[in-house]
């Protein structure tokens, strides 16, 4: 039966919503597929369930297609498998905490502890499944996965189903005991992916990434380049792609240092921005080679990092003047250097954490408190741990600060006159840099992250003790594979990626029909003929949304056609008369007059076309 739309439950608005900045949040609000029910919580309306189980539909295909099982986990979990793994206390904020009515309640009548919580991810549920019903190698190699909703208490939802509190997620992983079978259950979801997004037409680029919180090695994310979305990746022309987060910076090689001067103090000041040091440097200082650059200084920047457990502990990070730092590439790798045993934010120090630093005088950081003490982290110094840029080679030379108001250190050189305790990943790629293959300069672009695909290793497995007999007879820990794709994510970026300023603009193959029937004018025969046109196409395989409401104006009509965005839109009108229907391709805007009885061939032909 066609979806008339004289019955369906749906209300188009003319007008953006006052919270949406994003094209796909304001288009699936106002075609009616979407309506907001709190920030980051989102009520879906029958057009946007036939669209979701299109996405869902091709995700089953494919996961199907490589041997995977669908299961199916509740979205209400006990906390103990997570507290066996860390990820309850590492989750922080970031999790939904709730308790049942047994927990007993403070005076305030709040519970004294939460016992359960909403699932932000599942890999504790898939490993204790396994170890539930599997013993033995001859079960493996296994591959599962489930489409779920999951709940993240995002601080700050925004654009619509990109960025939300309630999401639904497919999430698979692989249970092996070989190395060779886990590189194969990666391969294979890798170009599963691909297939997936290549029939919703999206193109999305596959990246290096890190696994971040999660664990484990030979990280890919999936990003679909997008002017709004909140990653940064770049790319060579020679073929290296990754995240800003996973871009190694190739370093120079050591500088032998016998030669150089002794570092020496000198008064600068008024100089506690890097354009102020050059430009007294190059007054007072001048070399005899070339003018003193933001490259020749060493800025030590202070970062605030917050442990999984809640400490705030700071660190001091030494990057070449001329360059920022990206707390995001910052986050993705300090906690390793800090002992984190879990995820940890990181943001930039504020006054308070200087207070509790004396040692750290803004605007003249130096690497140590004195040219004696030189080192952070020996003692006499800050005690804080300091890390550094890769670029900051032994020998190189630097100004920096003195740790002394207006006073800067000349020719402080690394390795000689100061240490540090790691390298860090710490500033923002730029266009131009070097890839890390040797592959050309790289180009930056943004992306939104649909899906993220990784080896876990052993860490779950070990964690929840599974282990299954090998073919010796001996008990062996099963390596893992995880591998997430965003499914309410990809439909916002399939709507963000095809529409125009009139409305969505739906690839074949996820559209809520196949066909939008329009009727338009006042006499019977041309209802008549719609609906036969519309049970016409519905006996050809084809979905039909059929506008029928008989006091529309058709200027209405066909607004709301575009703005639903399906592929082909039939107009049965003032043609009718000598015997003619106009069939339009939405995304095109290309109309064309066919005869009546050779409409059906015609749309079942196009329709084809688009799958």
């Amino acid at each position: 039966m066609p979806i008339r739309l004289s019955q369906l439950f749906l209300r188009t608005l003319r007008d953006n919503p006052a919270d949406a900045e994003v094209a796909s949040h304001q288009l699936l609000v106002r075609a009616g597929y979407i309506r907001r029910s709190a920030p980051g919580i989102y009520s879906w309306l029958p057009l946007g369930l036939k669209v979701l189980a299109k996405v869902e539909q091709i995700v089953r295909e494919e996961m199907e297609a490589i041997g995977a099982q669908e299961v199916h986990f509740p979205a209400l979990l006990p906390k103990e498998p997570y507290e066996a793994t860390g990820r309850w206390e590492d989750y922080g904020d970031n999790i939904f905490r709730v308790a049942d009515r047994r927990i007993p309640k403070d005076a305030a009548g709040k519970p004294e502890e939460f016992n359960y919580l909403l699932a932000p991810t599942h890999e504790e549920a898939f490993t204790l499944l396994v170890k539930d019903l599997y013993t033995s190698y001859k079960d493996l190699p296994l591959s599962i996965y489930q489409i779920q909703t999951k709940y993240r208490d995002e601080a700050r939802p925004r654009a619509g189903l990109l960025r939300g509190r309630e999401f639904i997620m497919k999430d698979s992983y692989s249970f092996c005991l070989s190395e060779e079978d886990q590189q194969a259950a990666y391969g294979a979801h890798r170009e599963a992916y691909i297939r997936i997004f290549e029939r919703m037409g999206l193109p999305v680029v596959p990246v290096n990434a890190v696994s971040g919180a999660m664990g484990g090695s030979a990280s890919e994310e999936f990003l679909f380049p997008c002017a709004i979305g909140e990653d940064t990746f770049v790319e060579s022309d020679g073929g290296y792609r990754a995240n800003v987060e996973a871009v190694t910076t190739p370093a120079p090689e050591p500088i032998d240092f016998s030669g150089l001067p002794a570092a020496a103090v000198h008064p600068t000041p008024g100089t506690d921005t890097i354009e102020t040091l050059v430009d007294a440097a190059n007054q007072n200082h001048p070399r005899e080679d070339r003018p003193w650059n933001a490259a020749d200084t060493l800025k030590n920047v202070v970062v605030a990092v917050v442990m999984p457990d809640g400490e705030r502990r700071v660190a001091v990070i030494g990057v070449p003047g001329d360059r920022d730092v990206d707390l995001k590439r910052v986050e993705a790798s300090i906690g390793d250097h800090l002992g984190a045993a879990g995820e940890v934010a990181v943001e930039a120090a504020v006054e308070a954490d200087l207070r509790k630093n004396p040692g750290l005088v803004r605007g003249y950081i130096g690497p140590g408190l004195s040219l004696e003490a030189p080192v952070l982290g020996e003692e006499g110094t800050t005690g804080l741990t300091y890390l550094v840029d890769p670029r900051v080679v032994s020998g190189s030379s630097w100004i920096t600060g003195a740790n002394e108001h207006d006073k800067h250190v000349f020719g402080l050189v690394a390795g000689r006159d100061f240490g540090w305790d790691g390298v860090i990943e710490a500033v923002a790629v730029r266009d131009g840099d070097p890839s890390p293959d040797g592959s050309g300069p790289l180009h930056t672009r943004r992306g939104i992250e649909l899906g993220h695909i990784f080896h876990l290793g052993k860490k779950y497995a070990e964690a929840l003790d599974l282990k299954v007999l090998d073919e010796n007879g001996k008990l062996s820990t099963v390596t893992m594979g995880s591998y997430g794709l965003g499914v309410t994510r990809v439909l916002a970026a399939i709507a963000e990626d095809n529409n125009d300023d009139r409305g969505l603009i739906w690839p074949g193959t996820v559209a809520p029909a196949d066909v939008h029937l329009v009727a338009t004018g006042k006499g019977e025969e041309i209802y008549e003929a719609a609906g036969t046109l519309a049970a016409d196409l519905e006996a050809q395989g084809l979905t039909v949304i059929y506008d029928d409401r008989p006091k529309v104006s058709p200027g209405v009509k066909f607004g709301d056609a575009e703005l639903v965005g399906v592929p082909t839109i039939v107009v049965v009108g003032r043609g009718l008369k000598d015997g003619k229907v106009e069939v339009k391709d939405r995304r095109s805007g290309e109309a064309q007059e066919v005869a009546l009885d050779a409409a059906v061939s015609t749309v079942v032909e196009r329709a084809a076309s688009l799958k």
